[in-house]
């Protein structure tokens, strides 16, 4: 049987019921599923190396086991979401396409855009969505690219850690509303959001974060028409393109099994642009993109976010590409050169440094004048809704309208 989560969602027309489908399909099966993709243009790039499986004590299997490390969370709070362990199937031999031969992707759907020593990769949300974890190796350096849907909350990471070379899945619980991933070697449980080992071997262990933004697939691909794009040809038969959250991101809806009242500073769901830290900052999406531009500090470091249209959500009608319009993110260092730059917004989908003149699109690259083809220093952020950031950093210095 295919086992699925179920949860109510309060919308604003009417309470709905969400299936939130979790199949199985191939898990433990000696013959692969068919592949559902884009007629055989997919290739492998790198292969995804691994260390190997301890004998150690699993959290996974029995998180009160008392020759495990004390957990650093109340374990209690991590239940059980529905799915088994991988019952979300994790994409251990991803294949990617060119991104000039893309034609099941429409301009404004939600794509991770990652960029590791040099190489930039996208990885499209509707297939995240039913996946949540890519195990890849991008120019040579292990990586976990990471979506929870509960949480429209993306982040990526290094796997290499100490000389350990850990690979990931889902283990089928949640903490917070938030995907727990668990790592094959120990079976060690990580919030995805938390990014540290909460229970098993390697309590305590935190992962180092890349960034890693939710961008337009329109943009993106007009920037890097020849760069890598994860395909469609997973091994697993899902139906890409479809989203199985279909009105879950109503701002004042409840978080699915969430055990705590959420932050009442804003909505739950109220998507927020986050920087993590020992000060850690967000601001609301929506009061970001009215001025499209925020120069603010994280910890005593000069940080611009950036804000425009042309996104859609993919938590919201029952076809991702059909979901409401939302607004994009950006986050970047200001500092060019030795050279702090002072950027306002430039039209509807670019911004403007007023050093040079230098026009920038929302990735952070120069689309024109003297700077042209230059890149902003990243700054890893996390788009995502409060309840769940609130919960995870509960001491977040929150920037409304604009201004601290």
């Amino acid at each position: 049987m295919t086992p699925r989560r179920t949860l109510k969602v309060a919308a604003s027309t009417a309470a709905g019921v969400l299936v939130l489908a979790a199949c199985t399909t191939g898990i433990g099966d000696s013959t692969p599923p068919p592949r559902s993709g884009s007629g055989g243009n997919a290739q492998s790039l790198e292969p995804i190396e691994e260390s190997n499986f301890e004998d150690v004590p699993s959290a996974l299997k029995d998180i009160d086991n008392p020759d495990l490390p004390d957990p650093i969370v109340d374990v209690t709070r991590i239940i059980s979401g529905g799915p088994p362990p991988d019952g979300i199937p994790p994409i251990d031999e991803p294949v990617f396409e060119k991104a000039s031969s893309i034609e099941w992707l429409t301009s404004d759907e939600p794509v991770l855009a990652l960029e590791v020593n040099g190489e930039t990769r996208a990885y499209p949300v509707q297939i995240l969505i039913w996946h949540e974890i890519v195990n890849d190796t991008v120019q040579g350096e292990p990586v976990a690219i990471t979506y929870c849907p509960l949480c429209n909350s993306a982040l990526a990471f290094h796997r290499a850690v100490g000389d350990r070379l850990l690979t990931f899945g889902t283990s089928g619980s949640l903490y917070q509303s938030d995907l727990v991933m668990y790592d094959r070697q120990t079976e060690s449980l990580w919030p995805q959001i938390e990014g540290t080992a909460v229970a098993g071997f390697l309590t305590g262990t935190e992962l180092e974060r890349i960034p890693v933004a939710t961008v337009p697939w329109g943009q993106w691909a007009a920037q890097n028409p020849d760069a890598w794009v994860l395909s469609k040809e997973t091994g697993f038969d899902r139906d890409y393109g479809r989203n199985p959250y279909q009105g879950y991101d109503e701002a004042a809806s409840d978080p699915f099994l969430f055990d705590e009242e959420a932050d009442p500073r804003l909505l739950p769901k109220e998507r927020v642009v986050a920087v993590p830290g020992p000060d850690p900052v967000a601001v609301p999406l929506a009061d970001l993109s009215k001025d499209r531009v925020l120069s603010t500090t994280v910890d005593g470091a000069p940080v611009v976010m950036w804000a425009t249209g042309g996104l859609r959500s993919a938590l919201d009608a029952g076809t991702i590409a059909k979901g409401k319009e939302i607004a994009v993110s950006g986050v970047f260092d200001p500092v060019y050169e030795g050279q702090m730059l002072a950027f306002v917004a430039d039209n509807d989908k670019a911004f403007r440094d007023e050093l040079t003149g230098s026009s920038w699109s929302v990735l952070g690259t120069a689309t024109s004048g003297p700077l042209k083809g230059e890149q902003l220093a990243r700054i890893p952020h996390i788009d995502t809704f409060w309840f769940a950031w609130a919960a995870f950093e509960p001491e977040t210095r929150l920037l409304g309208g604009i201004s601290e």
